[in-house]
């Protein structure tokens, strides 16, 4: 493994949920990172983030690292979980609350209508 790709996974292996974003959650600098920070916001999810945008290794690293093509990027517990369409499907489900709560990470549980 690369240099990048061994800080890429310390990153994701010593935070519970990472979003590796372009921007940071107050100021996202694509609005799929928007989305995604306004769903762990809602959900009241502790999470790390990466700006992709300050550093080109991680950002080009980041999609090595996980086989993905896009950023943003959302892990817990080390998994890599998906991008803003697959975290929104599953948020709107109720699947990403299921998975954070099995994986022990406080989440505010969607109520059933």
């Amino acid at each position: 493994m690369s240099a990048v790709s061994d800080l890429i996974k310390s990153i994701v292996d010593k935070n519970d949920v990472v979003l590796f974003m372009k921007g940071t959650p107050n100021f996202p600098q694509c609005g799929f990172s928007g989305q995604l920070v306004q769903i762990l916001g809602y959900m009241d999810v502790n999470y790390e983030h990466v700006n992709c945008l300050e550093n080109d290794e991680i950002r080009q690293g980041i999609k090595d690292f996980s086989s993905w093509p896009t950023i943003p990027q959302l892990y817990v517990k080390g998994e890599f979980i998906g991008g803003c369409d697959i975290t929104r499907e599953m948020f709107q489900s109720g699947e990403l609350a299921q998975l954070l709560a099995s994986k022990g990470i406080d989440c505010k549980q969607p109520t059933k209508a």
